[in-house]
């Protein structure tokens, strides 16, 4: 009898057992429900709602979407090249620097991001559209100039090369080996698009500031150009590169060590160049090789100070090189005013540390592409300087309009580009948009056709057949 009542009792449990198998192994993602399966609110509470997945909370409300401030995309192309060792270049030359070749040296990106995401940006400084929106209609072909002011030890080297030797031209540029100087003509013209140490030398005097060429590309270009065409007006757009004011003084200090000097700058100011008294020199021998830190930093009279500000300012506000025109305060606010202004309103400016996206910015300004992409490297003279705080504190002391410029040009260049990506993101989902909206309207031009074909067909057999019968 116990037998029996036993193997009664066995069947169902075993059944139970295997329906209670099979409901998990089929439903698998009831984790939640199942969990709380039988706990039943008491009453008068109500059970707080599930916590809602990660994919989901990362997914705003559909109403949400397009009331977000949308984020610029990662930057679109090939990937950030591996970082490593600064490929060899030329570095300024003049009758008083060294013969050979220098390198002239780029720093990291401090903002790259690891993940491919664009990192977080806080602007500074208000700036009004014009001031971000930057497009040139650079017409090549015509009357428009690109003029390059090339600041000592910003990487204007390397820049020089890519606008002789990396844009994509109807017309590249001609570059013979063992010549410093490329032909940069218009298409089918003699005529140069481009004023830079690589195109034109150094026409207006070895480094020449802003005061400098505003003055003398024009009178220049006007030399270099056919008689014929002097009666249709010039395009001249200026562009420039800058550097951490710290990074560029160190690298400045070990190229003058090397032997550089470049005491051949004309440094012309309202039509005359300053006398010796206003412009002394901070050396007494030919060049001021050797010179240690210390004694680089103790001339009050070195052009390596504050030199990014100087050179980008409109120096006859100031009485050029006098420095007893006016009080020294005073001076230092019109230069670096001076220098903001002229930075902002140029046609274009990048950033030494920042390759990729001067690239950019300036294949988006000039509606020009570069062949190869711009390469940033971490390893640098500069880089290799070791300094103690208390010198680089004085350093930023000596250039501490340089750092205040540096910290505006940085500003408005990280907004530019934002800003830019933006808009590019804007015209890249409205295109997406209208893709679909055409690929819409096509399937609906196409059904009905299709729809109609098919009845016709029909009904012509169905009449055959009512013939035949």
């Amino acid at each position: 009898m116990d037998e029996r009542f036993n193997k009664w009792l066995l069947t169902p449990v075993l059944t139970l057992l295997f329906v209670v198998i099979m409901y998990q192994y089929v439903s698998p993602s009831c984790t939640s429900s199942c969990g709380n399966f039988g706990e039943q609110p008491r009453v008068g509470e109500t059970r707080p709602p599930a916590a809602p997945s990660p994919a989901r909370r990362a997914q705003p409300p559909p109403d949400e979407w397009e009331r977000r401030p949308q984020l610029p995309p990662p930057p679109r192309g090939p990937p950030e090249a591996p970082q490593g060792l600064a490929a060899p270049e030329d570095e300024d030359e003049d009758p008083g620097d060294p013969g050979e070749e220098e390198e002239e040296e780029e720093e990291a990106d401090p903002e790259a991001p690891e993940n491919g995401s664009l990192p977080r940006f806080v602007p500074r400084f208000n700036f009004t559209l014009k001031d971000l929106t930057r497009f040139v209609d650079f017409n090549i072909k015509e009357r428009d100039v690109i003029v390059f002011l090339h600041i000592q030890k910003t990487g204007g080297t390397t820049f020089g090369r890519h606008l002789v030797k990396n844009i994509r031209l109807e017309q590249p540029c001609s570059c013979k080996a063992g010549q410093k100087k490329c032909t940069c003509h218009r298409p089918g013209k003699k005529e140069t698009w481009l004023f830079s140490r690589f195109s034109t030398g150094w026409s207006c005097g070895l480094h020449a500031d802003w005061t400098e060429l505003t003055n003398c590309v024009p009178a220049i270009m006007e030399k270099k150009d056919c008689p014929r065409n002097h009666s249709h007006a010039r395009n001249f757009y200026y562009i420039t590169m800058l550097r951490d004011p710290v990074s560029r003084y160190l690298s400045e200090w070990k190229h003058v060590q090397r032997g550089a000097t470049w005491k051949t700058s004309l440094h012309m100011c309202d039509g005359r160049s300053p006398t010796p008294d206003e412009l002394p020199t901070c050396y007494s021998g030919d060049d001021w090789s050797g010179v240690s830190l210390r004694e680089f930093m103790d001339c009050s009279y070195n052009l390596a100070n504050n030199r990014q500000v100087r050179m980008l300012a409109d120096l006859s506000l100031v009485g050029c090189y006098n420095l007893t025109f006016m009080n020294e305060s005073e001076r230092s606010a019109i230069l670096l005013q001076s220098a903001k202004n002229n930075l902002k309103n140029m046609a274009f400016f990048g950033l030494t540390e920042f390759q990729r996206k001067t690239q950019f910015l300036f294949e988006r300004t000039f509606n020009l592409k570069f062949i190869s992409p711009f390469t940033q490297f971490n390893i640098t003279r500069a880089s290799n300087v070791d300094i103690s705080e208390g010198a680089r504190e004085r350093i930023e002391e000596l250039n501490f309009l340089d750092v205040q410029l540096y910290e505006y040009a940085k500003d408005l260049f990280q907004q530019r580009y934002h800003h830019t990506k933006q808009l590019e993101h804007q015209r890249d989902r409205q295109k997406r948009r209208e893709e679909r909206r055409l690929q819409r309207e096509h399937r609906a031009h196409r059904w009905p056709k299709e729809h109609g074909a098919a009845e016709g067909t029909v009904t012509e057999d169905y009449n055959s057949q009512v013939v035949r019968w």
